[in-house]
C-alpha cells in the first residue's frame, strides 16, 4: 500500500462503488491509503465488494445510497464523517443507462429515472459533501462520471446522452466555483467499459415504473439492447479505467478521457460547432454583433 502521495490518509465517498467503476476507484484509491466510503444501492452487491477490499486491509465502510433522495446523501456524509473525521472527495459515479430506442418510444419515466440518476444523483452529491470538503481547508477533489456519450451523441441513446452531457456541464461550471477552494474538479468520460450499466433495470427504484399499457413492446428494444451489451463487453477492464483516473488526478485535469482514438469525434464535432459562429459572422442579420464584448462571469 503506497501512502507517499497526495490521497493518503484521506478520505473519499464514492456512489455506485459495489460494483464496475465504482468498485474499481474504491479498490484504487484504497491502495494509494485513502479511507473510502462505499455507498450503493445494492446491499448484497455492496457487502460482498466491501468485504473483498477489507480483506487486503483496506479501510472501509459501506453506505446504503438511492442517489434519487438527497436525504440519504446526507446520512452518508454523516457516516463517512463518524467514521474517519473529514471528506476530501466525492465521486458521483452511480448511473444507469436507459433503454435504447426510437424518439417516439421513449417512456417519460424512463427518461425521469435516467434524469434523476444521472443528473439529480451528481447534484445531490456534490451538494451534501462540498461542504464537508470546504469546512476542513485542506482542499480536494469532485469527480462526475460522464461518458463520451455527453460529448458526441448516439443516436436511440437520447436520454443517456443528454443526461451524461448535463454532467460535463455541471462540472464546467463547478470547475472555478471551487477551484478558490483548492477542491479540484473533473469529469471522467470513458468510451466503453465492461460493466453492468446495461443491465441497469437490476436496480430500479418503483418509483419510476411505467404502467403495463404504457411499456415499450420489448420486441422494438431487442437490437438496441443487444447491440449495447456487445459494445459494453468489448470494452476496457474497469482496473485500466481506475489506474487513468489517478494518473490523470494527478496531473489535474479537468477532463479525463480513457480512449484517446475518440479524439477524431470531439474533433469534428468542435469543426462544426465552429462552422456555425463562421455562418453567424457572415450573416446579414447577427454578423454586426462580432466587435461586441463577451460576457463573463
Amino acid at each position: 500500500m503506497s501512502q507517499s502521495n497526495e490521497f493518503s490518509g484521506k478520505t473519499a465517498v464514492i456512489s455506485g462503488a459495489a460494483g464496475g467503476i465504482g468498485l474499481a476507484l474504491s479498490e484504487a484509491l484504497a491502495a494509494q491509503g485513502m479511507n473510502i466510503v462505499m455507498a450503493d444501492i445494492d446491499a448484497a452487491a455492496l457487502a460482498q465488494s466491501s468485504e473483498d477490499l477489507r480483506s487486503k486491509g483496506y479501510k472501509v465502510i459501506t453506505c446504503s445510497l438511492d442517489v434519487t433522495d438527497y436525504a440519504q446523501w446526507e446520512g452518508v456524509v454523516a457516516e463517512a464523517k463518524e467514521a474517519f473525521g473529514k471528506i476530501h472527495m466525492v465521486i458521483n459515479n452511480a448511473g444507469v443507462g436507459g433503454s435504447p430506442g426510437k424518439i417516439e418510444d421513449s417512456e417519460a419515466e424512463t427518461w425521469r429515472w435516467v434524469m434523476d440518476v444521472n443528473v439529480m444523483g451528481v447534484l445531490y452529491g456534490a451538494q451534501a459533501c462540498v461542504p464537508a470538503i470546504k469546512e476542513h481547508g485542506e482542499g480536494g477533489w469532485v469527480l462526475n462520471v460522464a461518458s463520451m456519450a455527453g460529448l458526441m451523441g448516439m443516436p436511440y441513446a437520447g436520454a443517456y446522452c443528454a443526461s451524461k452531457a448535463a454532467v460535463v456541464s455541471m462540472t464546467e461550471s463547478w470547475m472555478p466555483e471551487l477551484e478558490p477552494f483548492n477542491i479540484h474538479t473533473s469529469v471522467l468520460c470513458p468510451a466503453f467499459v465492461k460493466t453492468r450499466i446495461h443491465e441497469s433495470y437490476r436496480n430500479r427504484q418503483e418509483k419510476y415504473a411505467v404502467a403495463t399499457e404504457k411499456r415499450i413492446d420489448k420486441e422494438k428494444l431487442k437490437a438496441g439492447a443487444k447491440a449495447a451489451t456487445m459494445a459494453v463487453e468489448s470494452g476496457i477492464p474497469v482496473s485500466m479505467l481506475a489506474e487513468r483516473v489517478l494518473e490523470a488526478l494527478r496531473s489535474k485535469q479537468t477532463y479525463i478521457y480513457t480512449h484517446p482514438n475518440y479524439r477524431k469525434v470531439t474533433r469534428g464535432r468542435a469543426k462544426a460547432i465552429d462552422n456555425g459562429f463562421v455562418d453567424a459572422e457572415n450573416s446579414s442579420v447577427v454578423g454586426h454583433l462580432i466587435n461586441d464584448d463577451i460576457v463573463t462571469f
